[in-house]
């Protein structure tokens, strides 16, 4: 799981990188297409159809739509905001699933979870600062993509258990392409060949994205999932590193504010969760 959540904050640098020379219509499709033909051929390798009838589930399609609002959102917050502050706001993702869970799942969250959840999100607010002079209306695609991924991870409980994470891989940067389609006519910028410093990140952005993801599903399947999940926090630290010292950014002290409750509200939630289990 550390692997994993380091691969993607090393991900998330490669395509701020990229997005410097190659507009990010392009960047979103030539990820999603690089990244669809590797789950493709791992797919074929293991013998799996590639749109077997578990994919067309009402789940699949939402987890889909879904996927095109988180990935084409927090790609542009990559672009255009700080990686240490996307990366942040990103960590909140499973506190939305939890309350939204228990909402739409009926799942049991008890008072001190949403008053957990509660506290998590006021984090959120805290690093964008709404009203102050800081604020950036920027911040808020973070946000959104935040949104569109908890939305995702929620789609995907629903999703039919007998579908391949293979196959979900496969789908997830197939919606990619969707969405640089999608932006692709709204930005109405010429596509240019990647080439020098971008275009090597982007490559690297692909092949770095496949190994994050597999080592990701290896520790979901292999470890016992309340042991492992914690571990995702660790993208943090990878995240605001890399802000930091590969793009020069500062973390000012409201950011910290929020990072701690953000972290600490996941990680009360997760200890709760796994005491239910146990009672």
């Amino acid at each position: 799981m550390v692997a994993s959540m380091a691969l993607f904050a090393v991900e998330d640098a490669l395509i701020k990188a990229a997005a410097q020379g190659v507009p990010m219509s392009q960047i979103l499709v030539i990820f999603g297409g690089g990244g669809a033909l590797l789950f493709a051929a791992l797919a074929k390798a293991q013998g799996l159809a590639l749109f077997p009838t578990e994919a067309r589930a009402p789940a699949v399609r939402l987890r889909v739509l879904f996927e095109v609002f988180g990935r084409l959102f927090y790609f542009l917050a990559l672009a255009l905001t700080p990686l240490s502050s996307a990366t942040v706001i990103l960590q909140a993702t499973p506190l939305v699933v939890v309350g939204t869970a228990a909402v739409v799942f009926g799942e049991s969250v008890g008072w001190r979870r949403w008053l957990a959840i509660g506290i998590g999100l006021a984090g959120v607010v805290v690093i964008i600062r709404p009203g102050g002079e800081s604020f950036s209306a920027l911040s808020l695609l973070a946000v959104a993509g935040m949104l569109g991924f908890a939305g995702r991870d929620l789609a995907s409980r629903a999703a039919p258990a007998g579908l391949s994470t293979i196959l979900l891989g496969l789908y997830g940067f197939l919606t990619v392409i969707a969405a640089g389609g999608m932006y692709a006519v709204y930005e109405q910028r010429a596509f240019v060949w990647p080439e020098g410093p971008s275009g090597l990140a982007l490559i690297s952005a692909i092949g770095v994205g496949v190994f994050a993801y597999t080592a990701l599903m290896k520790a979901m399947r292999i470890g016992e999932v309340s042991a492992v999940t914690p571990f995702r926090y660790s993208r943090l630290l990878f995240g605001v590193a890399l802000g930091v010292f590969a793009f020069g950014e500062t973390i000012d002290g409201a950011t910290w504010v929020g990072c701690g409750l953000i972290v600490l509200s996941g990680l009360f939630i997760l200890m709760r969760g796994r005491a239910a289990q146990r009672a």
